[in-house]
């Protein structure tokens, strides 16, 4: 009989805490999702694709920039931008922008910026469905 539950539960289904500690799932912080994206716009200008990489924002980043009153899109874009380098001071010279806030502006359209953050926050598992309901039966 001992036998018998020692062979049930070795048959059994891991738990959702024992599937949480394996190998496969790791920190999300270390493996943030990204995501590359080209702006037509400007690769015709370019003659070449412009490509962003874009990655996802850390628990909470895409919250706090939310708060803002003004900009909140090109918050989230500034911080979810990894290439190009948004902040640099080549692209202010050249755009003219005092601040990289003011460098987007110049350089990308208002739908451009706004769709570019739409990404970094799907990515960040905003303003998509991340869950599904588990029916019983």
């Amino acid at each position: 009989m001992e036998q018998e539950m020692t062979a049930q539960a070795t048959c059994a289904a891991p738990s959702t805490l024992d599937l949480l500690l394996g190998a496969e799932v790791v920190s999300i912080k270390a493996n943030l999702p990204t995501a590359r994206y080209e702006i037509p716009r400007l690769s015709e200008a370019a003659g070449a694709p412009v490509v962003f990489t874009l990655r996802a924002l850390p628990y909470g980043r895409v919250q706090e920039l939310k708060r803002l009153t003004e900009g909140a899109d090109i918050q989230i874009l500034l911080a979810g931008c990894v290439d190009p380098d948004l902040k640099a001071a080549a692209l202010q010279e050249k755009f003219q922008g005092v601040t990289p806030a003011e460098t987007l502006k110049a350089m990308l359209l208002p739908g451009e910026i706004a769709d570019l953050a739409i990404v970094v926050e799907k990515l960040s598992g905003y303003r998509r469905t991340t869950i599904e309901e588990v029916k019983n039966g």
